[in-house]
């Protein structure tokens, strides 16, 4: 996992400084705040924050994992490929991998989420529906080791992955320590 200190942060805050305090007034369930109206949704129910990429390779990255000598899984990796593509035929799903490939430890299968909204429908339902898998969701940044580290989200058991071909790799946005 990459060191989160080795990174530059915007303050979150960034466009909302010199606002009037928010009120500590609570909802009726006594715990949750009532938040000021917005002037319009944000934008990203819509489309992904920069710097994730809007183009031909999408916004995430899936990777569905399970352990090619395991008979039960391997068998459910490929009914959950295959499940995955007529539910959701309109995103790109690749080949299952029946071994190891790049930084991937063990076999595989990718799924790549193009908007928010295809981001919003399927996390969800694969956390229903990954059963024993693990996944690996992470953004397409043009960073590929801070991609798969530091800005990961694991559903289940996380694996090692192999990240010194993606560290060798360089950010494509000239920034190093930003976004």
């Amino acid at each position: 996992m990459a060191d989160p200190y080795d990174y530059e942060y915007e303050s979150p805050l960034k466009g909302y400084q010199g606002l009037e305090p928010l009120s500590e007034e609570k909802q009726k369930d006594g715990k949750s705040f009532v938040n000021p109206p917005a002037k319009s949704p944000s934008t990203s129910y819509t489309e992904f924050v920069d710097p994730l990429l809007k183009d031909e390779r999408g916004g995430f990255d899936v990777h569905i994992y399970y352990l090619q000598g395991n008979e039960f899984e391997t068998k459910f990796a490929k009914e959950l490929h295959e499940r995955i593509r007529r539910e959701f035929p309109e995103l790109r799903v690749y080949k299952v991998w029946d071994r190891p490939i790049g930084p991937h430890p063990v076999a595989m299968f990718e799924v790549n989420l193009f908007t928010p909204q295809q981001f919003g429908s399927f996390i969800p339902w694969l956390t229903i529906h990954r059963g024993p898998l693990s996944a690996l969701v992470h953004p397409n940044t043009n960073d590929e080791y801070r991609d798969h580290t530091q800005r990961a989200i694991w559903m289940g058991q996380p694996f090692p992955l192999h990240t010194g071909m993606l560290k060798a790799k360089k950010p494509q946005t000239g920034v190093v320590n930003g976004a």
